[in-house]
């Protein structure tokens, strides 16, 4: 894709409609499944639970070390989109996240469940940088917009993994839900093979790393986004891991009626994506990011104090509105505050960050659940959504409130 990067006018005005549009849905798609993989654990993960007799601390240990793998990856992923082919490194993400899933359809030990999570770990960290700045290079006036798009793709992984979660396991059992997953990355593969006009590219170019570290984080704009990326991501990742065991475990829903919460979150996403990405567009992205991390702290106080299956539903709903808005408007600023000759290692560097500090949000939340409740553990993540807010707010004051317009 990057040599498309570089087309103007009226080439890409052609580029839109034809072969840009193509990459968009595929990159899109791919996405979507490659998130169902990893999502569909969480409305499993009461049966993961009791099937290898483990714990919610351990549990939320496997889902940190996934993270903390797709942390580990997003740099080299980045980098090495940047240097050798968009296409080389959504390959071997694709090649990674099918070996998880296919992995996982064995694991019948608390061992080996650590092993497959960790495998897909590394294939989503690999796919997800480059799908990123795949994006980037597609659009750039209403790149806000792209994004939503890209991320409402995104949050249709959560829905497609509340769907198989409920009907695979019903006439199987939670790890043929896998086989599923396994089957669908390989298509989304085989499509990337044919459709994307680049190639190849099986050099091993020097990282540079240090090089990377020393531009990226010696920006002062860049070091306090990270800390917003961070806080919203520990926030996240902790909230979405373990939300379906959270409507069970503490507000007493029926599993099915959990797992289509845990769908109609994602469902809101799709719909709230695109509307971020445009209003970010419009009145900059950062003020967007400080009203959806309030949001984001009011679906989890909504949560917290619910007493009834109605007013926890609508604890989520809230919740999904502020969460899945941030995310395009985010990532849409980062993409305009690093030069575009490094973005996807810079993207990556910050993503590792980030990331990292996210994957301890599912091992925060069982660990916690485990000896005070989930509702202690989800008034920890209100408040680092609170304190995101407060970041963002910072960053519109000192730096403004990000492309208005591009």
């Amino acid at each position: 894709m990057g040599e498309h990067a570089q087309a103007t006018g009226t080439d890409r005005e052609r580029l839109l409609t034809g072969y840009t549009g193509r990459l968009l849905l595929l990159v899109s798609a791919g996405t979507t499944v490659v998130m169902t993989t990893r999502l569909v654990l969480a409305p499993v993960l009461p049966r993961v639970i009791e099937d290898l007799g483990i714990s919610p601390g351990l549990a939320g240990v496997a889902l940190s070390v996934m993270w903390a793998m797709v942390a580990l990856c997003r740099y080299p992923g980045g980098r090495l989109a940047d240097r050798l082919s968009r296409k080389t490194v959504l390959a071997a993400g694709l090649v990674g996240a099918t070996a998880g899933a296919a992995l996982m359809l064995g694991a019948r030990t608390y061992w080996t469940f650590l092993l497959a999570a960790a495998v897909l770990g590394v294939g989503i960290g690999l796919w997800l940088p480059a799908a990123v700045v795949s994006v980037s290079d597609l659009f750039v006036e209403r790149r806000g917009q792209a994004y939503g798009v890209y991320e409402a793709f995104f949050n249709l992984g959560g829905v497609a993994a509340a769907g198989t979660a409920l009907l695979v396991p019903a006439v199987l059992g939670w790890r043929d839900g896998y086989l599923v997953m396994a089957a669908l990355l390989v298509v989304v593969a085989v499509l990337l093979h044919y459709w994307s006009e680049e190639s190849y590219d099986l050099d091993v170019p020097a990282l540079g790393l240090e090089e990377t570290v020393r531009r990226v984080f010696a920006t002062r704009r860049i070091r306090r986004l990270v800390v917003a990326f961070a806080l919203l991501a520990f926030a996240n990742e902790g909230a979405i891991a373990f939300l379906p065991t959270f409507l069970q475990v503490e507000k007493g829903l029926a599993p099915a009626l959990a797992s289509n919460a845990f769908a109609a979150f994602f469902v809101v996403g799709m719909l709230v994506n695109p509307l971020a990405g445009g209003l970010g567009d419009r009145f900059g992205p950062l003020r967007v990011a400080t009203t959806a991390g309030l949001v984001s702290a009011a679906g989890v106080g909504l949560l917290v104090l619910a007493e009834g299956p109605t007013v926890a539903l609508a604890g989520v709903a809230v919740l999904a509105v502020g969460l899945t808005a941030n995310w395009p408007v985010m990532l849409a600023h980062l993409m305009d505050a690093v030069p575009s000759s490094s973005v996807g290692g810079d993207f990556g560097a910050v993503g590792t960050v980030f990331i990292a500090v996210g994957s301890l949000g599912p091992g925060y939340v069982g660990l916690v659940a485990e000896r005070a409740g989930f509702g202690t553990a989800f008034v920890g993540l209100a408040i680092c959504l609170v304190a995101y807010a407060g970041v963002t707010s910072w960053l519109v004051r000192t730096h403004g409130p990000g492309s208005v317009g591009h």
